[in-house]
């Protein structure tokens, strides 16, 4: 027991000076014991950090890195499987058109990583007419959808690296059934795919930025989208446009240190606007040929994680979109109602908190909640909806490279109001909701 003793000591607390070394009693020769060697097969690992000497007295403070490195592993396990959710796009974000927050999170993933999402979301919206057609029930207008997502991710070289990923950032699909609505039989439907190519470089060595690791990333983005409304109680109006390509860019910053879960990037995508061919008509009459531009806004996103102990990770994000500067406005339709098919009256900021657990080698669990504000602005009947309220829960499963989310999210929908032309009280639509249940692979390619 003696020998243990020593042999424990003599491996963990050696005393560093400027010329050598210096084990406590007991080591050999070499500055080892003889049962140190049966410690390093067992897996412990010596401290490297040794204890300085301050007026010949030996203190022991040195800190275990092999527990920072079994942290730093347990927080990356849980940072993935908790923290993917927010990329699975079973949200209803800012607006109400935004159905992926967009996420870069694939660039902090290890060395080759590649995954894929699918997402099916089922909103529950309907509203009662107000100045018009009053008391008449809409009924549930908006329309299931699903959302796919994949990413790939790798390295160059130690200070390089490249993601890329396709999402499907906006979108909306709304169909009012017949009834005695004013608006039976209306209908539209926006759809855009993204593709971006980002670059990342890391600025300062692990450890040299406030004890972490500081990274610039940059890159492009190209958005395809297109749209058609239909809306009988104006006249029999229609729209179809062709569809179009816009190009913009993202750009951020980000600051890590793995060993302790904690993760800060701040996230710009600048706007990208799209000019589409557009064919309008009303009634009977020939379609006109004009165009319609649809500018997707610009954005900025905080999202930050960090490890509260070795088994549980908080994670969040902060989202602000102007959506005040957003709507599409067709010319024909502009013309004779004086308002746009489809806009938004105010900014929006969307929040994010969410904590995860490990439960074993395997298993993680997570729950999030989120929320944008209620403005009471008012809407198009196209877009019926004001802010959000939403819970989330998931689990990870891990199994070798391979890493399968399934995570589902509950919203409560804040109440809206829309118009007619510039300001005619159209209808009140309250009590509503929305489920998602989304699924994701990720597999280390390492």
């Amino acid at each position: 027991m003696a020998d243990q003793r020593r042999a424990r000591r003599c491996f963990r607390h050696a005393t560093v000076l400027p010329a050598a070394r210096i084990r406590p009693k007991g080591c050999d020769g070499s500055g080892t014991f003889p049962l140190a060697s049966r410690l390093e097969e067992s897996g412990a690992e010596p401290c490297r950090d040794g204890a300085a000497a301050h007026g010949g007295k030996e203190t022991h403070g040195c800190k275990n890195k092999h527990m920072k490195k079994v942290k730093g592993e347990i927080m990356k396990h849980i940072g993935v499987g908790g923290i993917v959710f927010l990329a699975l796009g079973t949200q209803l974000h800012a607006g109400g058109l935004e159905r992926a927050d967009q996420s870069v999170g694939v660039l902090f993933e290890k060395g080759r990583h590649l995954e894929f999402g699918i997402v099916t979301v089922s909103p529950a919206v309907s509203g009662v007419g107000a100045l018009v057609t009053p008391g008449a029930q809409s009924g549930d207008l908006a329309q299931s959808f699903q959302n796919l997502r994949f990413a790939y991710k790798a390295d160059i070289n130690e200070k390089l690296s490249y993601a890329i990923i396709f999402d499907q950032p906006y979108g909306s699909n709304v169909a009012y059934p017949s009834s005695s609505f004013f608006a039976a039989g209306a209908n539209a439907e926006l759809t855009a795919h993204a593709l971006t190519g980002i670059l990342q470089y890391n600025i300062a060595e692990p450890g040299s930025a406030l004890g972490g690791q500081l990274s610039v990333y940059g890159g492009a983005r190209a958005q395809y989208i297109e749209a058609s409304a239909n809306v009988p109680f104006l006249n029999g109006y229609k729209a179809t446009t062709d569809s179009n390509v816009g190009f913009g860019y993202v750009a951020g910053v980000a600051w890590e240190r793995p060993e302790l879960g904690m993760r800060v990037s701040l996230t710009y995508t600048s706007e990208i606007k799209n000019e589409l061919d557009t064919q309008e008509s009303f009634g009977a009459n020939p379609a006109t040929a004009t165009k319609t531009d649809i500018d997707t806004p610009e954005s900025i996103s905080l999202e930050f994680q960090t490890g509260l102990n070795p088994k549980t990770l908080l994670f969040g994000s902060v989202r602000w979109v102007p959506w005040g500067d957003f709507d599409v406005s067709p010319p024909l339709y502009t013309g004779v109602t004086g308002s746009p098919l489809a806009f938004f009256a105010d900014d929006r900021i969307t929040y994010r908190l969410g904590i995860g657990r490990k439960i074993n080698d395997i298993w993680t669990v997570f729950g999030e909640i989120g929320y944008e504000e209620t403005t009471g602005s008012p809407t198009t009947n196209l877009t019926p909806v004001d802010g959000f309220f939403s819970y989330s829960l998931g689990a990870t499963y891990k199994k070798d490279r391979t890493r399968i989310t399934i995570a589902a999210r509950y919203a409560d929908v804040g109440d809206a109001n829309s118009v007619l032309g510039a300001a005619v009280p159209a209808a009140q639509f309250t009590d509503n909701s929305l489920w998602g249940v989304g699924i994701r692979v990720a597999i280390d390619l390492n």
